[in-house]
C-alpha cells in the first residue's frame, strides 16, 4: 500500500451529484479507478464519487492523489512525472509520492513547510486493478481467489462507462430475470424465460445466491457441448455496497469467474471493471472473449441508461417485485441498512 497523508479527510466535494448522506457512507468503500497497465508514469486523470483524482506511478508503485496543486489550483494531470515526483506544469512545483512538495523552482533555496502536502490515498493493485477509498481505512476488497490460481487463465473485459448509477448497474448484474429479454442476441432464449425459485443468504461479505436453471452460458452460434438436461449453477456474492462476483459452473467442474466492480464516477454516471477468469479452454482468443463480454455489457447498459428512476430505489415500495426479484430485495435491504438514502443516488 502507497504511503498516506495522515491528515487525509476529504470533503463533500463542491456540486457533488451524491446526497451528503450517501457521499459519506460511500466514501467509506473501495473501489477501481483505473487498470493497472493503463498507470504509468505519465498521469491521468480519473474522477471518483466526484472527486477529480490522479493516477501515476512513481517507484513503480502506483499512487492515487487529489489532481490538485495547492499553490494554484492547476490539475497536476496535465503536469508529467520527473524522478518520481509528480510535477506541476503551471509553476513547478514537485510532489513526493507521499504527497509532500520536494520542489518549488522559484525559490530553490527556501525551506519548504510541511503544510505544502497534497491528499494521497491509500491504493491497492488487485486483478490487475488499481483500488483506491476516499475517507476509508480498513481495506475492503472483494473477493476473486482464481485470479492467482495457475489453473485459471485471467483478463479484464473492456472498461465501459454508463450514463447511469452504479446502484442500478450492479442491480442488473444480478437479475437472473431479465436474460431471456436482454440476452437473446449473445446467450439466453426468449423461449426459457422462467425463473426457478432460489434462496438467497445473508452472509460476512454481504449477500450469497445459488441460481440453478436450464440456460445455458455458451454464446450464440458456438456448439454446446453441455447435457440436455445439465443444470447451470450461477453463484453470486454481493460485496456491499457496488461489488458482485459471479461464479458459474458449466459442465465437468469447469468454472467461470466475473467480478462485477462498479465505480461511481457520480451519481449518474460509472465506470465498469470486469477482472475474469476461468479454468476452460485456456488457449482461447482473449480479444474474442473481450468482444464477446462487450456486447453483453452494452446489451444491460441501454438498459441501466434508460431506467427510471435514475437512482435505485431502497425504499420497497417504490417498485414491483416479483418472486424473481429475491436478489435485488435483498440488495436494497443491505444498502439501506448501510445507511445509504431510500433515494439511493448511486
Amino acid at each position: 500500500m502507497a504511503m498516506v497523508n495522515t491528515q487525509r479527510n476529504t470533503p463533500y466535494p463542491n456540486a457533488c451529484t451524491f446526497s451528503l448522506e450517501d457521499w459519506t457512507v460511500l466514501a467509506q468503500y473501495w473501489y477501481p479507478v483505473a487498470k493497472s497497465d493503463e498507470v504509468t508514469d505519465k498521469p491521468v486523470a480519473v474522477k471518483l464519487l466526484d472527486v477529480e483524482l490522479v493516477v501515476y506511478r512513481a517507484k513503480g508503485k502506483p499512487v492515487v492523489a487529489r489532481d490538485l496543486c495547492i499553490h494554484r489550483g492547476t490539475p497536476l494531470s496535465m503536469g508529467w512525472v520527473d524522478n518520481d515526483t509528480i510535477v506541476c506544469p503551471y509553476h513547478g512545483f514537485s510532489y513526493a509520492s507521499d504527497g509532500q512538495c520536494v520542489a518549488i523552482p522559484a525559490h530553490p533555496e527556501a525551506k519548504i513547510s510541511p503544510r505544502l502536502c497534497l491528499t494521497v490515498f491509500p491504493v491497492v493493485e488487485r486483478y490487475g486493478l488499481i483500488w483506491t477509498t476516499l475517507n476509508g481505512e480498513e481495506e475492503r476488497i472483494p473477493s476473486l481467489p482464481t485470479w492467482e490460481d495457475p489453473e485459471h487463465i485471467s483478463f479484464i473485459a473492456p472498461v465501459i462507462d454508463i450514463n447511469g448509477s452504479a446502484g442500478r448497474q450492479v442491480e442488473g448484474f444480478l437479475d437472473v430475470a431479465h436474460f431471456a429479454w436482454v440476452h437473446t442476441d449473445t446467450f439466453a432464449d426468449r423461449n426459457n424465460a422462467f425463473v426457478p425459485s432460489y434462496k438467497v443468504y445473508r452472509t460476512e461479505d454481504g449477500i450469497h445466491t445459488d441460481y440453478l436453471s436450464s440456460v445455458s452460458n455458451y454464446p450464440k452460434g458456438m456448439d454446446d457441448p453441455s447435457p440436455a438436461d445439465f443444470k447451470w449453477l450461477r453463484e453470486y456474492d454481493i460485496f456491499p455496497p457496488l461489488a458482485a462476483r459471479l461464479i458459474v459452473h458449466f459442465p465437468d467442474d469447469k468454472l467461470l469467474c466475473i467480478l462485477n466492480a462498479a465505480s461511481p464516477i457520480s451519481a449518474r454516471k460509472t465506470r465498469l471493471f470486469c477482472p475474469i477468469t476461468q479454468n476452460f479452454d485456456k488457449n482461447l482468443s482473449i480479444e474474442d472473449a473481450c468482444a464477446f463480454n462487450l456486447r453483453i455489457f452494452n446489451e444491460d447498459k441501454e438498459m441501466v441508461e434508460n431506467q427510471k428512476p435514475e437512482e435505485l430505489p431502497l425504499d420497497l415500495m417504490a417498485e414491483a417485485h416479483i418472486m424473481a426479484d429475491k436478489t435485488s430485495i435483498a440488495y436494497r435491504k443491505l444498502l439501506k441498512e448501510m445507511g445509504l438514502g431510500k433515494q439511493y443516488t448511486s
